[in-house]
């Protein structure tokens, strides 16, 4: 990537001396990074530039790369020079005319300082600007100070009025960083927490996808948003779990159990941190004393539902429902290889790797000591029979549909010209089961052999 020093040092040499700013995340995890010893790679960079007019900046800039207006009443211009878009704008100054951040009046140009651009906006901990090239930092608001606390901290009671999403940003911050969320600010989330149905689903989806994750511990996040009352606008459902006790293999109730399994995830991962959080929400709605049947079933829809409900993307959604609905697969050492294979066609290849991560963080999240190896001994017979590559779909069986539509005609089972129907599927799925069970049946010769003994036995309808 193209040295960020470099960068600023050629946006500055094309503006006036001391009008050039890095605002934003960037500036923040800078300071993060001298007081938290972390290391944080630059993805959006962000500049103010103060003083001169909207017409002037484009017209400076313009010799340096693709200029691109993004808007004009927010003046904003996209900058790519060295293959990187950076953003740049002139300070302004927003009130809140409505709720939902949907309605604001923007004022904009040389004539509004850089502290009022800092102002507006989320956190103290974002309120910290650097003069490029030199670095100094301008810090009205005691941002710095806040993040060398590790704190999370508003500027006025009202933040989360004007935009009810720094009510997520916060949790998601907090999770993120480990920092704690100052009393106040926790009683203005509280205070705000209806208004975050006026949010955007996509827009709420974002920062739930950042908190799941990104965040080392997820739990720290979500348990914000339950104590100041959001999480119940957002998923009630996992909420059902609070105080719902469980049998002698958990210490903890369904909600608990749901944090701590989440947490024994990897960041990374969203497909896999989502079924972890997901994966019992079903329990409360089909307890029965210390059981709970199928209720894996009930939670394959529910997450259907609490997904779609902030536009998580289609394979999200189906691969989360999936891994929910099938987390609760047996293990016992006595299984045939037939069944093995089984097991591998029912999960699909491609989702073993999560399913066997989320067992595992399911074990973890019962907080109870490990009981033997069972699950492992089980994987290895997995991962060896996947080893093998034997036919775990009807795509692996050495046979075509037209070659079954060929056979169809030559016993009188169909016209000349025909082009398949669903008795072309049933002979197909018939074949799948005869090399799942017998692997070595999946050659050309034997499954035509195969489907010839099964096409004279099969009635025509």
């Amino acid at each position: 990537m193209f040295p960020v020093k470099l960068l600023d040092e050629q946006i500055a040499g094309v503006l006036p001396p001391g009008s050039l700013f890095a605002v934003g995340g960037r500036v923040r995890d800078e300071i993060r990074q001298g007081s938290e010893g972390i290391q944080i790679p630059h993805k959006d960079l962000d500049y103010v530039v103060s003083g001169i007019s909207f017409a002037e900046l484009r017209r400076r800039l313009e010799p340096l790369g693709q200029v691109d207006l993004v808007g004009a009443s927010f003046a904003v211009i996209k900058l790519t020079l060295e293959g990187i878009t950076v953003d740049l704008a002139l300070p302004r100054r927003e009130r809140s005319l409505g709720v939902g951040h949907r309605e604001f009046e923007i004022e904009s140009g040389p004539d509004i300082s850089l502290e009022d651009d800092l102002a507006r906006r989320d956190f103290r901990m974002n309120m910290v600007a650097r003069a490029l090239p030199g670095g100094e930092l301008v810090d009205p608001y005691g941002g710095v100070t806040d993040i060398r606390a590790r704190r999370i901290d508003i500027l006025t009671p009202v933040a989360f009025q004007e935009d009810p999403l720094r009510i997520l940003r916060a949790a998601q911050f907090a999770a993120r960083f480990g920092y704690e969320v100052t009393p106040r600010t926790k009683g203005a989330m509280a205070e705000a927490a209806p208004s975050v149905a006026t949010v955007s689903p996509e827009r709420i989806g974002e920062e739930l996808t950042k908190l799941l994750g990104r965040a080392p511990k997820p739990s720290l996040g979500l348990e914000i948003l339950r104590e100041t009352g959001v999480l119940k606008h957002l998923w009630p459902e996992l909420l059902e779990g609070v105080g719902v006790d469980q049998n002698e293999w958990h210490a903890y109730d369904v909600y608990q159990h749901t944090l701590e399994t989440v947490n024994a995830t990897p960041p990374g991962d969203l497909m896999l941190r989502l079924a972890a959080l997901f994966h019992d929400v079903g329990k409360p709605r089909v307890k029965d004393g210390p059981h709970f049947y199928r209720h894996e079933h009930v939670g394959e829809g529910l997450v259907r539902s609490m997904l779609s409900r902030f536009r998580f993307s289609n394979e999200i959604v189906g691969g989360v429902a999936h891994l929910v609905r099938q987390h609760m697969y047996g293990s016992e050492p006595d299984l045939t290889d037939a069944a093995i294979r089984r097991f591998i066609r029912r999960i699909g290849p491609e989702y073993l790797e999560r399913q066997f991560a989320l067992r595992a963080a399911d074990v973890v999240g019962s907080g109870l000591p490990k009981r033997g190896t069972l699950n492992e001994q089980f994987q290895k017979r997995v991962w060896e029979e996947v080893a093998r590559k034997p036919a775990f779909s009807v795509k692996d069986v050495r046979i075509t549909g037209t070659e079954i539509i060929e056979a169809m005609i030559q016993h009188g089972l169909a016209e000349p010209g025909f082009r398949g129907d669903q008795r072309v599927g049933a002979a197909l799925g018939w074949l799948f089961e005869k090399v799942t069970d017998r692997p070595d049946l999946n050659e050309p010769n034997t499954l035509q052999g195969l489907l010839g003994a099964y096409l004279t036995n099969k009635p025509e309808n």
